[in-house]
């Protein structure tokens, strides 16, 4: 039983003094890379007397492959092990990549998970959370009031009416599109994605708000999906 313990004491040590913030820019949101997750964890590794592996294998579902990660502790002393797993699926496609390229995108990807998930590092926030619902509210309602016209607009020369409204949904929509070619993701299945996490039936029905949250969480929603099926 001692040696049981020990490993899971280091565990324990690990996911108390961790640091991994999410301290990269990208799609509107931030977030923390495999890297940046290991280079925080090692020294504690080495303090606590324990090793981390990644190893990864690619599963075939139906039409489509999936990369499955596995992130193991091992105790030195002991060879005592804990594992937790990621899994992201290949996209089908993407113009600027090579094969291999693909492969090791959506390996990255579930990696990332997998020590998220042995160090218990907090992912994305839970959409249907009140912080998250009065987040997607505020835009919307931020987003209304930009599509308004001002009080003032009869006096404002050669002011532009409406301009600021079609700005954020352009740059909503432009920012789910380049969301969707980084998760290899078709219409179809960010539209079923959209069912899930906001009961509509398409992107299209989607306030700026929204199709911001959407866009910030659509890899993660993707491979929960995916990993479900």
């Amino acid at each position: 039983m001692s040696e049981a313990k020990t490993i899971y004491a280091a565990l324990l040590a690990i996911q108390q003094g961790i640091k991994a913030p999410k301290d990269k820019d990208g799609y509107g949101y931030k977030y923390r890379t495999t890297d940046g997750i290991m280079q925080a964890a090692k020294p504690l590794l080495q303090e606590n007397g324990v090793i981390c592996t990644l190893t990864d294998k690619a599963i075939n579902i139906g039409n489509r492959y999936y990369i499955e990660a596995t992130a193991r502790l091992i105790d030195i002393a002991t060879g005592d092990v804990i594992e937790a797993k990621g899994t992201a699926i290949e996209p089908d496609k993407l113009a600027s990549m090579a094969p291999p390229q693909i492969t090791g995108t959506a390996s990255t990807y579930a990696r990332k998970r997998a020590l998220e998930g042995l160090f218990l590092l907090d992912n994305e926030k839970d959409v249907d959370s009140k912080e998250v619902q009065d987040e997607i509210a505020a835009q919307t309602r931020q987003s209304a009031a930009g599509a308004r016209p001002s009080r003032n607009a009869g006096n404002s020369k050669g002011a532009p009416q409406g301009g600021g409204s079609d700005e954020i949904r352009r740059r909503a929509l432009h920012g789910l599109s380049e969301a969707m070619k980084r998760a290899g993701l078709s219409k179809e299945e960010v539209s079923a994605i959209c069912g899930v996490h906001f009961k509509k039936t398409s992107s299209s029905e989607l306030s700026n708000g929204q199709l911001s949250i959407l866009a910030a969480h659509l890899e993660e929603w993707a491979a929960e999906a995916m990993a479900g099926e």
